[in-house]
């Protein structure tokens, strides 16, 4: 009988013992969950701010950059800074993963001419796309150009159902209607005999730019996933070599003269180095969110991007805010939600 009850106290003993590590395991992995959580949260907080001013900025730089309301600087010559920037960043991007890791089948730069010869195709219509960017500002204001860039939205729906086959549901193209009629309600003009703010032609190079971008932006993705083993920044890397070679060609054809004359730096003013510095880094900073956060973020910074542009355009160039815009945004901003609804309930 003792020796019995001397085995159930230890047995007793075992199992309190177990309870409390049990019990400590469970705090602990409480413990590393909250923190994780935190963590989590703070990187999304970081780069939801970092990509809303990004994006809200854009715009406002490139009207900043005017003088008398032209550009003294040469855009080309912007543009090509812009590609050389991001290309030096995927570098540096790929040093410290060398250096971690080592080079590896997937990170090395050497390459066969089947991987890159697809890249001057997206290269091209880049190029194009932001050479537009810097010529709608003739015909459409800063808080216009945030509505109507919107339309990358339809243009990359449409896209993606015609060349990568992936089907659209209906909350999707509910969305694209609200989305056209957001856009034509913010451009509303009560105070004149003209029915839009921004004329034909700005309307017309808004839908090139979108289907330019929207073309871009999926013929990249077929690229990047039909290699998903190669890393990103090495994908970026040829991706933004092919834009600087575009770039220079343009530089040549369009600005050589004033180049040879004036100087590759002619005209560049602090707000031009901004400028080029917020476009490199709104490239960066959307591959964050792919990898960091969620489209939600995407949504939310697009949203704030636009009432930030026309608030702040107030004070630097008068715009006026009218309440079509105010309500164009909304339903503009309920739209992209709409979209981005959709998308993640397919």
């Amino acid at each position: 009988m003792e020796y019995r009850k001397i085995k159930d106290q230890e047995k007793g003993e075992e199992s309190s013992e177990g309870d409390v590590e049990d019990l400590r395991d469970k705090a602990h992995s409480v413990l590393t969950g909250i923190s994780r959580n935190k963590t989590q949260w703070k990187r999304k907080s970081v780069v939801t701010l970092a990509l809303t001013i990004l994006t809200s900025s854009q715009a406002i730089l490139i009207v900043w950059s005017k003088r008398a309301g032209k550009y003294e600087y040469s855009v080309t010559t912007a543009n090509f800074l812009v590609e050389s920037l991001k290309c030096a960043l995927s570098l540096t991007a790929l040093a410290n993963i060398w250096q971690a890791k080592g080079i590896t089948e997937d990170n090395r730069l050497s390459t066969t001419f089947d991987e890159v010869r697809v890249y001057p195709i997206p290269a091209a219509l880049y190029l194009v796309k932001n050479l537009l960017q810097y010529y709608i500002f003739a015909y459409v204001d800063a808080p216009g150009y945030q509505i109507l860039k919107n339309f990358n939205i339809i243009s990359t729906g449409v896209l993606y159902r015609i060349i990568l086959k992936r089907r659209l549901s209906e909350i999707q193209w509910a969305a694209f209607v609200l989305l056209c009629a957001g856009c034509t309600t913010a451009q509303l003009n009560s105070n004149s005999d003209q029915v839009l703010q921004t004329p034909v032609q700005g309307w017309v190079m808004a839908i090139v730019m979108a289907v330019l971008s929207g073309f871009a932006g999926v013929y990249t993705e077929a690229i990047i996933k039909k290699r998903p083993q190669r890393n990103i920044n090495v994908q970026n890397f040829w991706l933004y070599v092919f834009g600087m070679a575009f770039n220079l060609v343009a530089i040549l054809v369009q600005d050589f003269d004033a180049v040879i004359n004036k100087g590759f730096f002619h005209g560049y003013s602090f707000i031009t180095v901004l400028m080029i510095v917020n476009h490199a880094l709104s490239g960066i900073a959307v591959s964050m969110v792919m990898k960091y956060a969620n489209n939600i973020v995407k949504v939310y910074a697009t949203s704030v991007a636009m009432l930030l542009t026309a608030i702040v355009s107030v004070f630097l160039f008068g715009f006026h805010l009218s309440l079509a815009f105010f309500l164009g945004s909304t339903v503009v901003s309920v739209s992209v939600y709409l979209h981005s609804l959709g998308k993640e309930q397919k």
